[in-house]
């Protein structure tokens, strides 16, 4: 028994990046759940349209994807993996908290936009991080990374939810705001010192005439574009949900606040369990076999929810959905980092992030103005669709993993 303690004490030390990480991964994605959550209360007191609803995630998405642009380069040049996430975490918390300010669509604009920005601009940082700490347990790694924004997805509903109950929606974002700044100083106290000699060393090797040879490189490698066009086309299906969900149980069930809150979490406790289980999976047998089996899966539950009509069984699909879905995130983060060199990590998760947030940032606004013609649940015949695309793509793309073995 005492040395299963110690082995059990040992290798969480070892994670302790990884937790760490993952911890702020949470808190990024604690930021964007509260606002689904705010959504349907925002909506109803400001006098949005499904399609003004749709049209501020298009917005986000849209930050998201002009984020790209330098968000990788940033990482892999200044080799700051730290000091970027950091700064992610403290201008999204703050955004957030403006938008407890505001009083019309126009004041939603600009905190909409900077999260957007500070959400993409965490991954390149984060996922880089890890994948260069961990190279043999990448995806075990980036599970644990993942389960942080499972925690936060589950967490933000919840804590937004019954803070509905005695606050406004804006007295919600206020206080929802506050945990994040902590997260962020965590970070840096735990981690920041350490990486600087570190980034100062990695400079030396990088100049921008090697950099950009490495972009076209990456630009040209078809396996990564067809990795993250499927990324891409599952990121549309999860995100639509995440919008529309809320919206359906509000406005389709009667659902109230506590009951939304508790939906959206339900979605996330799947992946509790699935989640590192999938990663460490994937090390093993591949990463093909693991995001196909979740991604076959995901569409035979979202044809579901276009089906079914009650309260319980809509709910306990949702459930179902959040074991499947989140559960291969991961895994497909590793995936892209097998197919990617060490010194051009951060650009390919930006480019992955750029694809999904291109496809994504479609799904809101379309699926609002579907939404107000033919009702909330012809979105879910949709989503169906695209999910089944990834699927169809998920069978020609190559595994390194699996060649290995």
């Amino acid at each position: 028994m005492a040395k299963i303690r110690r082995l059990a004490a040992e290798h969480l030390e070892g994670q302790s990046a990884s937790l760490l990480m993952g911890l702020g991964h949470g808190a990024t994605h604690w930021i964007i759940a509260t606002i689904y959550v705010l959504l349907p209360f925002i909506s109803k007191d400001l006098g949005l349209s499904y399609a003004a609803v749709g049209g501020l995630i298009t917005l986000f998405h849209t930050a998201s994807f002009v984020a790209n642009a330098g968000s990788g380069a940033a990482v892999d040049i200044s080799g700051r993996y730290v000091g970027v996430a950091c700064f992610a975490l403290v201008a999204g918390a703050l955004a957030l908290a403006f938008v407890g300010f505001a009083v019309n669509l126009v004041w939603l604009v600009l905190p909409i936009i900077v999260i957007g920005l500070t959400n993409n601009l965490w991954h390149p940082a984060a996922i880089s991080f890890l994948s260069r700490r961990y190279p043999k347990q990448r995806g075990y790694a980036l599970s644990l990374h993942a389960l942080g924004a499972t925690l936060g997805d589950i967490l933000a509903p919840l804590s937004a939810g019954f803070l509905l109950v005695v606050l406004s929606w804006q007295g919600t974002a206020l206080v929802n705001a506050i945990p994040v700044f902590g997260v962020a100083a965590a970070l840096v106290i735990a981690l920041g010192r350490n990486e600087r000699g570190q980034a100062r060393n990695d400079a030396k090797r990088r100049n921008g005439k090697s950099y950009l040879q490495g972009v076209r490189e990456l630009a040209a490698n078809r396996a990564i574009m067809m990795l993250c066009i499927m990324a891409g086309f599952r990121s549309m299906t999860q995100n639509g949900l995440l919008v529309f969900l809320p919206l359906y149980l509000v406005n389709n069930l009667g659902a109230g606040p506590v009951l939304v809150g508790i939906a959206m979490m339900s979605i996330q406790v799947g992946a509790i369990v699935s989640g590192p289980v999938a990663g460490s999976w994937s090390d093993r047998i591949g990463r093909q076999p693991v995001v196909l089996g979740g991604l076959i899966l995901t569409s035979l539950v979202v044809a579901g929810m276009s089906i079914v009509s009650g309260t319980v069984a809509f709910l306990a699909l949702t459930c179902v959905l959040g074991f499947v879905m989140f559960a291969i995130r991961p895994v497909i983060h590793g995936w892209t980092m097998d197919l990617t060199s060490d010194d051009m990590s951060g650009s390919a998760v930006s480019l992955l992030f750029a694809v999904q947030s291109a496809l994504t940032m479609l799904v809101p606004i379309v699926g609002g103005l579907i939404a107000d013609v033919w009702g909330l649940r012809s979105v879910f015949y949709i989503l169906t669709a695209t999910i089944s695309i990834s699927v169809a793509m998920a069978f020609f793309l190559p595994d390194p993993r699996a060649a290995e073995r």
